[in-house]
């Protein structure tokens, strides 16, 4: 069996639209595209180089495998490229004959069951980035293993959000969690059983 790990890159009021660039996602009229450039630096770099050290196949929703299949193919020379135009693509669509990005392969049918199926077979971790309408899918059934946060200093209003009220409810152990010097939050969080409650005397 498979860990599902949510990486996400999200602001203190939970967005996560459009993290690296002005055009990358203006649905819903955001206007605050690429948010996470002007404090991303070599620790936010690292945590990212990291979290690709082990080996993954992606879990991506249909909007960010557009944005990804539009870029990542054309880019030479890149760590990031290399990993992401060979890593096997799993896609939450309803176009599967659209998929053209090598390596891509449709979730048939209804996507949680699809990713549960997934998860119960042997093989490496589905590593989702971006995706937040897949991801709250996830999270509301309770598939997701792992969190991999990075949690920049900025309010941004609305936009699309990594949780909503649907979240199943379920506890996570931090694992490591460092600041980097602008501020970023990088957390690292591995679920970890049911909520316990308990009272104050």
């Amino acid at each position: 069996m498979r860990k599902l790990v949510v990486a996400a890159f999200v602001s203190l009021d939970g967005v996560m639209q459009a993290p690296g660039g002005p055009d990358e996602d203006t649905s819903g009229g955001f206007r605050y595209g690429g948010w996470t450039v002007p404090l991303s630096d070599d620790a936010t770099n690292q945590a990212i180089a990291d979290m690709f050290a082990t080996p993954f196949e992606l879990l991506l929703g249909r909007r960010t495998y557009d944005i990804f299949a539009s870029y990542w193919p054309k880019v030479k020379d890149n760590y990031i490229a290399d990993l992401f135009n060979k890593v096997p693509k799993h896609v939450a669509t309803h176009r599967p004959d659209s998929l053209k990005w090598k390596g891509s392969v449709a979730l048939s049918g209804d996507v949680v069951a699809a990713v549960r199926t997934l998860k119960q077979q042997d093989g490496d971790a589905l590593l989702t980035q971006g995706s937040a309408h897949l991801v709250r899918q996830l999270l509301a059934a309770g598939l997701v293993d792992e969190l991999r946060l990075q949690t920049f200093p900025v309010l941004l209003g609305p936009g699309k959000r990594l949780f909503d009220d649907k979240a199943s409810a379920s506890s996570f152990k931090v694992t490591s969690s460092v600041t980097s010097p602008g501020g970023v939050l990088l957390a690292h969080y591995v679920r970890s059983g049911e909520v316990q409650t308990g009272a104050f005397d």
